[in-house]
């Protein structure tokens, strides 16, 4: 590899020779490999292997509980409600107009590649977009806080199709797919896993049970207080706030239980429901 001036360097790709590459960002001295990949606009793209140092943390032990969802991509415990920036208005108003298109377009066709082309070029745009959102911001989380507690949750298996099979069909399947789309716009495990690779040893995770349903104020437990998707008002002490705020105070009050040194398993932030006394 070798760079031939501030935009623009090249690196030498067996049984290719040298090929040109724009130099998007540093590349780090100690990088021992390459990676030659073609994305769905087909975009081609050089990866170069390295280790990067991890972000320093402020020093002040603060520490910031993280909810992820669908309509706020990210609430921190402080209030502050981070999105994932997606396609503009316009840009989705050709998405489905071109996937329209497609739909109509003969299989094997000049005009399906073309259309399928366009089609790639919004998604990759979409998720360059996420990809972006993803690395500002947890390199800003990783700056601010020493302590990152995030939900654990198993993505894999919230995004399974709901389908199911021709002897055994699927129920909700529109709904649970739109919700899985949701997740994937959203960012969920790019981010926690970028947070992982910026502040290692520094996140947490903690169980997700009751962190939507408990209060932040008082600790009491009852979906009845989940008002809406947007709030949440306690019934047992009356303390209002945004539903994701809430979710991320408890996430924030997590205890990650560590073994040998390391971090492990995260117990809930409530074991036991806390039940509103009867009325005499």
């Amino acid at each position: 590899m070798r760079r031939l001036n501030r935009h623009w360097g090249e690196v030498k790709i067996p049984k290719a020779g040298w090929v040109r590459f724009r130099w998007s960002r540093a590349v780090p001295g100690n990088a021992k490999s390459f990676r030659v990949t073609r994305d769905r606009a087909g975009r081609w793209h050089i990866a170069f292997a390295a280790i990067p140092l991890p972000v320093d943390g402020p020093g002040t032990g603060e520490a910031v509980g993280i909810d992820r969802g669908i309509a706020v991509s990210a609430a921190l415990s402080t209030g502050e409600m981070l999105r994932v920036p997606g396609l503009t208005a316009a840009e989705t108003a050709r998405l489905q107009r071109l996937q329209r298109a497609l739909a109509r377009a003969r299989r094997g066709s000049g005009r399906r590649r073309k259309v399928k082309q366009a089609i790639g070029r919004l998604k990759a745009r979409e998720a360059d977009r996420r990809k972006d959102w993803c690395e500002k911001t947890s390199t800003d989380i990783a700056r601010r806080f020493d302590v990152i507690r995030v939900e654990d949750l198993h993505i894999k298996s919230m995004t399974r199709s709901a389908r199911g099979t021709i002897s055994a069909p699927g129920r909700n399947v529109a709904a649970k797919t739109a919700l899985n789309r949701g997740i994937s716009r959203s960012g969920w495990g790019l981010l926690a896993r970028r947070l992982e690779d910026k502040a290692p040893g520094r996140v947490e995770k903690v169980n997700a049970a009751f962190t939507s349903q408990r209060c932040s104020a008082c600790g009491h437990v009852a979906p009845e207080s989940r008002e809406s998707q947007a709030l949440f008002r306690c019934v047992a002490c009356a303390y209002t706030e945004n539903a994701d705020v809430n979710a991320a105070k408890n996430i924030a009050a997590g205890h990650a239980v560590t073994a040998r040194g390391g971090i492990g398993v995260a117990r809930p932030v409530n074991r036991e429901p806390q039940r509103a006394p009867l009325a005499s």
